[in-house]
């Protein structure tokens, strides 16, 4: 039996810098995917790890076959991505695994379906189960993107983050909110604790309140909900008049604060808009918002733009930051490789592919298989 042919391709989303296999990863692969079986042939587009600082010759050197996008299309059983390869350039038979977001709903999936190709989707690895965890690419992203979050307002912020006392006088802490304190959530808080700042979080999620508390930050304790915990642990979807009241509520907070960092997501669902044009207008000039959830859906902060810094008449920056981890890149990509090694170490047996419809990972990631979509 040929051995398995692994393609590795080049992301052409506008402003995706991150690859899926970085060089140091090739050699774990070719362990877990060799068990019982015959090596694989990995195969990379040529300049795929580039933006993520791997050249060609790093790939070559760790064994793999660089190639061109044609013949990794034509050659590769096994099709390894961060986001969502082209259906033109997948086959019937083959096997894409990347975050595919397969419950998005857009017909992607279904598209995928159609062509008969098995499609593995890293966001939808269950992030409750223990033993997945080495494979949650939502959750090494999410780390990234929280950090750089913290990183991006520090330098759009034109005061120091730190309480410095110097001959000239003492400059205080920055104040710093963060709302929502999922992964991202607690990566920020960290940060900015890290850089010295007074930092405080808001969730809707009791448990999430206590891992907030757990890392340093003050927590603020909604007075309008409870607890709003959904399923798999993130915040169920708001209704239109709890929205309302969560807005209302954070607004006076919102605007006591230098910096602050919005991370609230519903997978697949338009994210809450927690803080409006009106906040963000009474808002110091020089303030900064970093919107995480900025997208096509909209964003937690009014006035963001996806991918675009806008700077209110009364001096406020508005960043729209939805992919953070392809702004570092290096070291979201080393993540997501090792995410996705992990997955396959999981799913590769004797050689090959294997799917286990009883294995709750399996039974979570494989989003199309034999030509269906699967619930």
């Amino acid at each position: 039996m040929a051995p398995l042919t692994v393609g590795v391709v080049r992301e052409r989303a506008a402003g995706e810098r991150r690859v899926a296999l970085v060089p140091g990863d090739l050699a774990r692969l070719t362990r877990v995917a060799a068990r019982g079986g015959a090596p694989p042939v990995v195969l990379v587009e040529a300049d795929a790890g580039r933006a993520a600082r791997h050249d060609n010759a790093a790939y070559a050197a760790a064994g793999a076959d660089v190639v061109t996008a044609d013949e990794l299309d034509a050659r590769a059983d096994l099709v390894l991505a961060v986001g969502r390869p082209a259906p033109h350039r997948l086959r019937t038979g083959q096997v894409v695994v990347g975050m595919l977001a397969g419950r998005s709903g857009d017909g992607y999936v279904a598209d995928l379906a159609g062509l008969g190709v098995t499609a593995v989707s890293l966001d939808l690895v269950p992030r409750t189960l223990s033993r997945a965890q080495e494979m949650d690419a939502l959750t090494s992203q999410a780390t990234v993107a929280g950090y750089r979050a913290v990183i991006l307002a520090a330098n759009a912020f034109e005061r120091y983050f730190p309480m410095l006392v110097t001959a000239a006088g003492t400059a205080k802490p920055a104040e710093v909110l963060v709302l929502g304190a999922g992964v991202a959530g607690l990566a920020a808080i960290g940060t900015a604790r890290r850089l010295g700042a007074v930092v405080r979080a808001y969730d809707v999620r009791a448990a999430a309140r206590e891992e907030a508390a757990s890392v340093g930050a003050e927590v603020i304790v909604p007075g309008v909900l409870a607890d709003a915990t959904g399923a798999g642990g993130y915040a169920r979807e708001l209704t239109a008049d709890e929205q309302r009241a969560a807005t209302a509520e954070l607004a006076a907070r919102v605007v006591r604060h230098d910096v602050v960092i919005a991370t609230a997501q519903v997978p697949g669902r338009r994210p809450p808009l927690l803080v409006d044009e009106e906040t963000v207008k009474a808002m110091a000039p020089g303030s900064v918002l970093v919107d995480l959830a900025s997208g096509p859906l909209g964003g937690n902060v009014a006035l963001s733009v996806p991918d675009r810094t806008v700077v209110t008449d009364n001096g406020v920056t508005v960043i729209g930051a939805g992919n953070l981890p392809s702004s570092m890149a290096a070291a979201a990509s080393a993540a997501y490789s090792r995410n996705v090694v992990a997955l396959l170490g999981h799913l590769l047996r004797d050689g090959e592919l294997a799917f286990d419809p009883t294995d709750e990972i399996h039974a979570s990631v494989v989003a199309t298989r034999n030509g269906e979509v699967r619930s």
